[in-house]
C-alpha cells in the first residue's frame, strides 16, 4: 500500500492536535497494523488491544512525527515496540521450544474478515497468516521475530528495521539469518519466498474437504470422518497444550471416548467458514432438551492431495470476535 497524501499534508495532519483529522489519516491502516501485531502476538485479541495502543501511542507521539519516514512507516515502528513492551512482560509468551512445537495455549484463529481489504496485501496474506507460519514465527524471541517480520515479510531494507528496532545494521543482519534457520527448521518443504504474490483463494479440494468434514459430523458417520484424514494426522485442540501425530482411527476413537458422537453430544450443525485464509467448519452442537444448536468449536484444516493434514481445533464458545452467529 502507498500512501497517496503529500508528506508534507501527513505532517500538518498528525502534528494538529484534530482527533478527527488524525483518526481520518490514521485508521486507514489499522487492519494491516492488526495482521501485524497478530504475527508478532498469535493472538487475535491482543492483537486488537495493541493496535488500539499503538494508536494511542501514536496519538501521544504525533510530535515527534518529521516526515523523516513515511506515515505508514512511523506507525509500523510504533506497533512493532507496542508489541515488543508486551512480549518483554509476559511470561507466557516466551519462545517456543522446538520440542514443543505447538504449544501456544494462546494461540487464535484469525477471522479473515478482518485482513486487510487491498488486494496486494490480502495476496501475501495467506501464507504468512497460516497457522503453521504464526506458530513458527513464536519460535523466535520477540526481537529477532520483530527483524524477521519486517525484512522478509514486509520487505523492509535493513537499515530501516534498524532504525525502527533501534539496532544495527550488523545486528539486524545477523538476527535475520539465525531466524531463517529456524524458519526453515519450522516450516520444512514450504517456501520462504514471503514476499512473492501467492494466491488466497481456496481450492476445489480444500472446500470440498470442509463440506464432508461438515457432512460427516451431521450424519455422525464416524467412517466417513476417519476417511478424510491422513494417517499421519496433526491434531491439536486449543486451549488443551501439545499438538500430536495420530492415525485417522486412533483420532477418531479418542474424540468418541472424549465424548463427542456419544449420547448427548451427536446433534451437529456445521457451517462452513475460513480462517487464517485457510479453511474451516464452524461446528455448532445441540444439547438434548436446548431447541438450539449452539456454537461449539472451529476446525481449521489444513489439506493436502484431498485429506487433512492437520486439524487445529479451537473452542469457540463466547468467541463473539469470530463473526460467526452463536446459535443456529
Amino acid at each position: 500500500m502507498t500512501d497517496d497524501r503529500s508528506l508534507g499534508d501527513d505532517i500538518a495532519a498528525v502534528r494538529s492536535g484534530d482527533t478527527a483529522r488524525f483518526a481520518a489519516l490514521t485508521e486507514r491502516y489499522r487492519r494491516e497494523l492488526q495482521v501485524h501485531c497478530y504475527r508478532m502476538l498469535a493472538n487475535y485479541a491482543d492483537a486488537q488491544d495493541l493496535t488500539q495502543e499503538t494508536f494511542l501511542r501514536a496519538w501521544h507521539k504525533r510530535e515527534s512525527f518529521k516526515g523523516h519516514a513515511a506515515l505508514r512507516t512511523w506507525l509500523y515502528r510504533i506497533a512493532t515496540n507496542a508489541c515488543l513492551d508486551f512480549l518483554d512482560k509476559r511470561n507466557d509468551r516466551t519462545p517456543v521450544p522446538s520440542e514443543l512445537a505447538s504449544e501456544l495455549r494462546y494461540l487464535q484463529p484469525y477471522p479473515d474478515r478482518m485482513l486487510p481489504e487491498d488486494p496486494q496485501e490480502s495476496v501475501v496474506a495467506r501464507e504468512t497468516i497460516e497457522l503453521a507460519f504464526i506458530v513458527a514465527v513464536q519460535h523466535l524471541p520477540p526481537r529477532p521475530r520483530a527483524v524477521f517480520i519486517l525484512r522478509d515479510v514486509l520487505g523492509w531494507p535493513a537499515s530501516k528495521a534498524a532504525e525502527a528496532l533501534e539496532l544495527t545494521v550488523a545486528s539486524v543482519t545477523s538476527a535475520l539469518q539465525r531466524a531463517r534457520v529456524t524458519m526453515r527448521e519450522q516450516l520444512p518443504g514450504r517456501r520462504l519466498d514471503w514476499r512473492s504474490p501467492a494466491t488466497h483463494e481456496l481450492s476445489d479440494d480444500e472446500r470440498s474437504v470442509v463440506r464432508s468434514y461438515i457432512d460427516a459430523h451431521e450424519r455422525n458417520d464416524l467412517g466417513g470422518l476417519s476417511s478424510l484424514l491422513r494417517d499421519d494426522l496433526r491434531f491439536a485442540m486449543l486451549p488443551d497444550s501439545g499438538t500430536v501425530t495420530t492415525t485417522a482411527k486412533d483420532a477418531v476413537d479418542g474424540w468418541v471416548s472424549g465424548g463427542l458422537f456419544q449420547p448427548g453430544h451427536d446433534d451437529w450443525r456445521g457451517v462452513p467458514t475460513t480462517v487464517n485464509r485457510m479453511p474451516a467448519a464452524a461446528l455448532y452442537l445441540r444439547a438434548p432438551g436446548d431447541p438450539e444448536h449452539r456454537l461449539f468449536a472451529i476446525a481449521v484444516l489444513h489439506v493436502v492431495d484431498g485429506k487433512i493434514a492437520e486439524l487445529t481445533g479451537f473452542d469457540a464458545t463466547g468467541q463473539p470476535w469470530l463473526d460467526l452467529p452463536p446459535t443456529l
